[in-house]
């Protein structure tokens, strides 16, 4: 795991989350951790091709799945498909959890495996989550793997042992819920909005405008609006400036550059503007932030 990069979601170009792994190694990456309202990893929007699996063991938290929100309560799990555009948001004031995100590659150890267990559920477009709670049979079980994790975090087999596990029960609720099928369709407004995402992520450092972002996708303003309100709950606008400021903390934590080169930097037009920008994500100014950090 990279120290420098905890607590924040890092992203490729193409949107796509660049999972900060346990171990380079084998890819899993698993916290027992905590939710807070403005904290860095809250309500970033991405995906991913691992699996995220999150339980909740205080407070309450809101998943947001392809601009579905799900609300968890203490006990529940969500388990998020591979490349869905998801984040978290705390219900509350503070939230504790644990989440494992594991690349669904662990599970093929052959083609065959990979095409009757494993594809089936990945790639199809009818299951963006799965929800376990009170009325769910599985619900206990599948707790008590994720909770266990945390303790094997760094031991590959048996993170492999106890995922193979997690997936069975993830088959039986998706055959249970009919969702599994052969055929799988995408969904072109989804191309779409993760075109724009890139778009955006590729562009971040220059004057953008609602025109450039719905041009990267093909579409309308109208409907790039709609589509990222749709996704995740903000205009593109929005969007743009969580993307800059969470690229400045970036910048905070990784070095000593002064405010005027980070926000020339981060598309900023000025230190000022960053400032104000940053704290009406964060509540805090990009000074305190550094400085919290650096004594952390």
């Amino acid at each position: 795991m990279k120290k420098e990069v905890m607590g924040l979601i890092v992203k490729r170009d193409d949107g796509s989350e660049i999972v900060n792994y346990d171990d380079p190694n084998f890819p899993s990456y698993i916290y027992d951790g905590w939710i807070a309202p403005k904290v860095t990893w809250e309500g970033v929007p991405h995906f991913h091709e691992d699996i995220e699996i999150m339980t909740v063991k205080e407070g309450k938290v809101a998943y947001f799945v392809n601009g579905k929100e799900v609300l968890l309560n203490a006990g529940d799990t969500i388990i998020v498909n591979s490349n869905q555009i998801h984040y978290n948001m705390c219900v509350g004031e503070v939230a504790k959890y644990v989440i494992a995100i594991i690349h669904p590659r662990i599970l093929s150890n052959s083609v065959a495996v990979e095409m009757q267990a494993v594809k089936p559920i990945t790639d199809n477009p009818d299951i963006h989550y799965l929800r376990f709670r009170y009325i769910n049979e599985y619900t206990e079980q599948i707790r008590d793997l994720i909770f266990g994790l945390p303790k094997v975090r760094h031991d590959p087999f048996e993170i492999t042992k106890q995922f193979y596990q997690i997936w069975d029960i993830i088959r039986k609720q998706a055959e249970y819920l009919g969702a599994t099928k052969d055929d799988a369709v995408s969904d072109p407004r989804m191309q779409s909005f993760k075109a724009m995402m890139h778009f955006i992520s590729d562009s971040y450092q220059e004057q953008v405008t609602l025109g450039d972002i719905a041009a990267s996708g093909n579409i309308s303003k109208s409907l790039c609006n709609t589509l990222f309100h749709q996704y995740v709950g903000e205009s593109p606008i929005n969007y743009l400036m969580h993307l800059r400021c969470r690229k400045v903390a970036e910048l905070l934590r990784a070095g000593n550059l002064s405010m005027t080169e980070i926000a020339s930097r981060t598309g900023f037009g000025g230190v000022s503007y960053m400032s104000e920008t940053f704290r009406k994500f964060f509540e805090k100014s990009p000074r305190e932030y550094r400085k919290e950090w650096q004594q952390g």
